[in-house]
């Protein structure tokens, strides 16, 4: 049985560098109040944040994580939302963001603007 204490050091940790990354702040007891959602929150952004506990060479992403994500952002008002992910926070590992189509092609729109 793993170790909830243990586990909520890890992702702990990766909140809190996120949070730091893209300017934005950790969410106090992720997933419990009514009205707050999502790991991480900047003024236009929200993220969940996945990590393992132990240094891992894959992850795997479930759908059902980036569904109830697209809902806590509408839900929080916010323009975009992302699933960050990391291999294990021990071996430093760097951090994957993954976005939906219509935002990747906003970013895309943006780059193109500034050639």
């Amino acid at each position: 049985m793993k170790n909830k204490k243990a586990t909520r050091y890890f992702s702990s940790t990766q909140e809190k560098k996120v949070a730091k990354a893209v300017k934005g702040k950790t969410v106090s007891n992720s997933g419990a109040p009514l009205f707050v959602a999502g790991d991480v929150q900047s003024d236009n952004w929200l993220f969940e944040c996945k990590t393992k506990t132990s240094d891992s060479q894959s992850i795997s992403i479930k759908k059902e994580w980036l569904e109830k994500l697209e809902e806590e952002k509408f839900a929080m008002g916010k323009e975009h939302c992302a699933l960050c992910f990391d291999f294990g926070v021990l071996q430093n590992s760097e951090r994957y963001y993954i976005l939906n189509e219509k935002t990747f092609k906003y970013f895309l729109r943006l780059e193109e603007q500034d050639e």
